[in-house]
């Protein structure tokens, strides 16, 4: 089992600038590898203090490179739905080179309604524009002269620049959260899957669904599974679950807010069941995100008390992807929780890989 660290800023511009973020963030992420994390990765939203501090992941990634040499480098994830597929494919194999071959690519279709509202993207069209752009990324970076007309972008004759680094091309995860097709999907084309436990429980069967599907497909091994986790971790574990649980409120609060068009009753049918998800949400405290092993927080005992059980009841995994400083937790403490973490959770189970 492999440990990395995940940044998604949750911060207003009256609370943090954007460099002092990123001063930080890239502090951390050098330290993180030190530490024997083993990837770094961070997402892409937009407009809203939910995310919105990263509308480009490739940009934090490529300075990551600088600071670390072994880390993988993982975007988590990009949207084809907001990007051209011609733009991303030059720019993954930007990153590629500029790392040496470290990157991960995620792809995502987005779930947030006022991103697609105004990108002016219908999320009806999700699943269609996801799978269209995903295809001619792949075409892009594994081929030369690539012709391909899809329903929503054309491709004439196109060759790439620069080509990848990694060979064929890097690897891709697709990020899932709920819908059961998005693991299938992910499992047959041969793709890792990266996904959050918000649902507790039910990741076992969506882990269950996205293996019998790469199975089914013929691809080798079983495939591979990174789950994200916010993480904070201290000697005492009422210490810990007394300074962290407002924050994490407090980030999954920015979550409910940013996702508030699921609450008014609007539906789109390539996302079933998402108004259930941020419903429950809205309900959910940090309390319930510990109970359902969503979030680890505590003394480093009760933290690989919570990771085996989490490796059982989720069916497996190997990768956990750790957002350190979710919210405002400040430097020093995200620091100081994840050398804590390194030094006494993580030699547990990384010697067990």
């Amino acid at each position: 089992m492999q440990f990395g660290v995940q940044f998604f800023p949750d911060v207003r511009p009256e609370q943090k600038s954007g460099a002092d973020y990123f001063h930080e963030a890239l502090l951390l992420a050098e330290e993180a590898e030190q530490l024997g994390f083993t990837h770094i990765r961070i997402v892409e939203h937009y407009f809203h203090h939910y995310g919105g501090y990263s509308p480009n992941p490739m940009l934090f990634l490529a300075a990551a490179a600088q600071r670390t040499r072994r880390a993988r480098l993982v975007t988590g994830a990009l949207v084809p739905v907001f990007n051209h597929p011609l733009k991303l494919a030059g720019e993954i194999g930007m990153l590629d080179a500029i790392s040496g071959g470290r990157l991960d690519v995620g792809f995502a279709r987005a779930f947030l309604p006022h991103e697609f509202r105004r990108f002016a993207r219908s999320p009806d069209e999700s699943v269609a524009r996801f799978r269209e752009g995903i295809e001619q990324v792949a075409l892009l970076l594994t081929g030369e002269n690539v012709t391909h007309r899809g329903r929503f972008c054309t491709i004439e004759n196109t060759t790439s620049l620069p080509r990848p680094t990694q060979k064929p091309r890097p690897k891709f995860y697709v990020a899932a959260l709920n819908t059961p097709d998005s693991f299938t999907f992910a499992g047959q084309m041969g793709y890792s899957v990266m996904a959050i436990p918000l649902g507790g429980a039910t990741m076992r069967t969506l882990v269950g669904i996205y293996r019998d599907a790469w199975k089914a497909a013929g691809h080798p091994g079983e495939g591979e599974v990174m789950l994200a986790f916010h993480m904070f971790c201290d000697t005492d574990g009422n210490t810990a679950r007394s300074f962290a649980c407002p924050l994490l409120d407090d980030y999954l609060h920015s979550l409910v807010e940013a996702a508030s068009d699921w609450l008014d009753g609007r539906t789109w049918r390539d996302y079933p069941g998402y108004e259930k998800v941020i419903g429950k949400l809205r309900q959910s405290r940090a309390a319930d995100q510990i109970a359902s092993g969503a979030a680890w927080i505590g003394s480093p005992e009760e933290i690989i008390d919570q990771i085996r059980r989490t490796q059982d009841e989720f069916g497996g995994y190997e990768h956990a992807s750790l957002q350190i400083n979710f919210n405002m937790v400040p430097l020093r403490n995200a620091l100081a929780s994840m050398r804590l973490f390194a030094e006494r959770v993580m030699p547990r189970f990384t010697a067990m890989s």
